[in-house]
This record gives C-alpha cells, structure tokens and sequence, in this order.
C-alpha cells in the first residue's frame, strides 16, 4: 500500500471544492463542513415561473393568435368589420355560422373557442374542469342571448326583437297567456346550473327573455310575473346547488329595471349570511355610486346581504356617452374607491367613517386592471392578517382574457387558499355567441394599451418553451 495523503480539515477542503470570489459566501463556507455544502446550495432561491406556463399548448397559441390579431389594428378593424357583418340576422346560408360548416369550423376553433366555453352541455363541462385543472376556483358560466340597446340608432337586437309569432310573443293555452321568450330563457338558464358546480357562478342576463321583459324594463319596472316565477325557480335551483348567480348589467335602456329585479332577489335570497344573487355595479357610470348607496341603505334596513360584483363596464360603444365618466382614469378611480372602501368597510355614509352601520356585504371584483386586482387583493390579505374588519372577496377575468394576469393572482397563494380566482365564459350557439364576440373584439380594440401588454406575454411564453424544447432536444 502506498503512502496516505496527508489529511486537511473539512474546512478546507470546502474552501479547495468550491472556490469563491465573494467574501461573504467564503466566509459562510469555511465555518460549514462539505456534508452542508449542498443543503446551503439548495436552499438558494429558484427563478420564478412565468404566469402564463400554466397554459396548455394549444391554448397558448390560440390566444397568441388572437392577441395578434387584437393589437393590431390593421388586423383588428376588419376583423370587428366581418364579426360584425355576420352577427346580423337572416344571413344567406353562405354568411349564415351556424349553416356554413367551413365558416362554422374556421370561427369555433378560433375566436369561439378563446372566449366562450361551448356550445353544449358536454363542452361547457369540459371547459369548466380544464379551468380548475389549472387551478382556478370555478367558473362563471354564462347563456349567451341577450338583448342590446344601441343609443346611436336607437334600436335593439337581440334576443329581445325574437321569437314573435301569430299570437304577438305570447302563446295562448286556454286562459293562461305564456310567453315563449320567457320559457326559452328559464330552460336554457336552468340547463346552465346544471352544467356548473358547487361555488361555481351563472351570470344571468335578463334581456334574453324577450319582448315582454325587455318593455318593462324600458320603463323601469318589474318584468312580467312569469318571469318573475322563472327566476324564483333559478333562484330556487341555484341554491339548492350552492351555485351564485350574477345578475349582468346590460345596456342602460334597460338597467334601471334590471336593477330593480336583482334588488327583490336579493332581498329574498341572501338571507342566510352570504349572497345567493350579486347585482353588477358598472364603475364607467357616474350614477353608480349614488345607485350603491341605495342598495346598500336597503341592505342595511332590510338586514339582507348585499351581492355586489363591480366591473368597469362594457357597453360604451351603444349606451349614451353623457352617462360615462369623462376620462378612464375617472373610471379607474370610482373602481378603486368602491372596491377598497368595500375591503374597508366604509362607502360614504356607510362605516365607521359614515354616519350609518356597514351592512352585511359580500364583493366580486371582476377586471382586467392589474393594478386594481393587486392592490385589493393585498389590501384584503392585509386586513385579514391585521384582525381588521373587512368582506369576503372573489376575483375573476374574462375566459380567454388577461391570462396572465389571472394565473399572476394565482401564483400570489400563499397556502391559505387566496385570492380565489374564477373565469368566466359564456355558452350557446356560435350564431347565438356572435354579438358577445363583437363585444369583447371592440373590448380589445378600445383596450389598445392592455391587449399589446398581453400580445407581448403572450409571445415572449412561446419564445421560452421554444429556446427550452430546442435546448432538451441538443443535449
């Protein structure tokens, strides 16, 4: 046997393996053993990953596609031209989505597919299990006939302008009058319950019901009592499924009614605790303040809980300009403040700031403004964390928008199961889907600013597993 090397200290040979030019790191090293080398190297943090590698491949090169198209605006305007062309009735079967099975499958596994979650029962169910495979809380499903108002050429289309027949919209059955708006509208936002879960959401938009209801929601008052009955047995339906229900604002022709309707439900129905229905307070209006304050004195006399969901508003392009603030960052600022000052417990003269208790509340924020949801949600961790007084809160995004800003607020978990985060798609036909396509396209278009952040993520998303595929593949 030859000679033994002579032996060196463990602190040594830790400084001889890992030489070092950093002082500090040296330092560290010569007071550990090489057996606490590699706790010390695993315990160095590893790179964040990126928001948008939760989604699946083919999601993430639709909606690359799509962004494309929505941040350019030599792309985008006739895009919105022929969206808009084929969203008009009584097309000829070559412009007709629904009869022309080569248009059919062109727009279904494009636009169709990025934004809405099916055209039946079985799609919209595999939908909503891919969105909570990806982590999200649940979906908002949503039917897609509903009825627009178009301020500029003061006209409606819709559902509302449908389903007329010898009898005027009604059908007659001995002495009792039916309408077969209303009936369409009740079995096809029941069929949306039960294609949904527990806490799960359906967004309900009253307009899809028809003439009888859209009239009376023109003057402001209550729709027919049929359909009253029908979202009784939503109503009904709905919670017996622990499934909420998102009352949608619509075109301002018809909101005052639709908010009158959303108030009786939810002083019915949210009375154990926590909201079975949310109204939708759209933070573009400038009455919408002074319409909170309302709901919220009647939350407060009557001791119902009051479902508030607040988006910006989507309508801009049909209501009546006088009704919108002035500036986006007069709407950026009216959601800022109901939002927080709901987290705070305190909306003018509601709260310890007020001269009126803060009634029972609970908040769905729904956005695509990074700031607003970050702000909230960390405004509301840190109320929770402080032993403050605050609301239950939820967050959602469009399906098939702000991707990564959905999949940022589910990355900010921290194990205590916030924020909870939800998607929220529409279901139908593709003809029956069309106008809200145009809607979210013109979204897009007046959102220049965002869909290039998104087009940006986007492309940036495919660059990495494009650099990382080509790397595994060359070693």
């Amino acid at each position: 046997m030859g000679p033994s090397l002579p032996r060196k200290p463990l602190t040594a040979l830790a400084r001889w393996t890992l030489p070092t030019h950093d002082v500090s790191v040296s330092r560290t090293l010569r007071l550990c053993s090489t057996l606490q080398v590699p706790a010390q190297l695993k315990a160095a943090p590893s790179p964040p990953v990126p928001p948008l590698s939760a989604l699946p491949a083919r999601a993430l090169l639709r909606s690359l596609l799509v962004s494309t198209i929505s941040s350019k605006r030599f792309l985008l305007i006739p895009a919105l031209s022929m969206m808009s062309f084929l969203s008009k009735p009584n097309r000829i079967w070559l412009f007709d989505v629904d009869r022309n099975p080569i248009l059919h499958g062109i727009l279904k596994t494009t636009f169709y597919n990025q934004f809405c979650a099916g055209e039946n029962g079985a799609e919209c169910k595999a939908t909503i299990q891919q969105m909570k495979d990806m982590g999200f809380r649940g979906m908002i499903l949503t039917y897609a006939a509903e009825t627009v108002f178009d301020h500029n050429t003061q006209a409606s289309h819709g559902q509302g302008t449908a389903l007329k027949n010898e009898h005027g919209d009604v059908s007659m059955d001995g002495s009792v009058v039916r309408c077969p708006s209303i009936e369409a509208w009740q079995a096809g936002t029941i069929e949306t319950i039960y294609m949904t879960e527990a806490e799960d959401y359906i967004a309900v938009k009253l307009t899809g019901a028809g003439p009888s209801v859209t009239e009376a929601f023109a003057t402001g008052e209550l729709p027919p009592p049929q359909m009253m009955e029908a979202l009784d047995e939503v109503c009904t339906k709905a919670k017996d499924r622990k499934v909420r229900i998102l009352v949608d604002a619509e075109s301002q022709h018809f909101q005052k009614g639709i908010s009158r309707v959303a108030l009786e439900l939810m002083r019915k129905y949210n009375r154990d605790g926590y909201s079975t229905v949310y109204n939708t307070y759209q933070a573009y209006l400038k009455s919408t303040p002074a319409t909170l304050a309302t709901h919220l004195a009647a939350a407060s006399e009557d001791n119902f809980t009051l479902g508030l969901k607040l988006v910006r508003g989507a309508y801009m392009a049909t209501d009546e300009r006088s009704l919108i603030h002035d500036s986006k960052q007069d709407t950026d600022d009216a959601y800022n403040t109901i939002a927080q000052g709901a987290l705070r417990r305190n909306i003018g003269d509601f709260g310890d700031k007020g001269s009126r208790a803060f009634p029972s509340v609970n908040l769905f924020l729904a956005s695509h403004n990074r700031e607003s949801m970050v702000t909230a949600h960390e405004l509301h961790k840190h109320r929770v964390v402080s032993g403050l007084p605050t609301v239950p809160v939820r967050f959602a995004q469009l399906h098939g928008m702000s991707d990564e800003l959905s999949f940022s607020l589910l990355q900010m978990n921290d194990g205590d199961g916030t924020p909870e985060v939800y998607k929220c798609s529409t279901w139908g036909g593709l003809g029956e889907c069309l106008a809200y396509l145009l809607r979210r396209a013109i979204e897009n278009r007046d959102a220049v600013l965002r869909t290039d952040t998104e087009y940006r993520a986007l492309k940036a998303e495919v660059f990495r597993r494009t650099k990382s595929a080509f790397s595994l593949s060359s070693s």
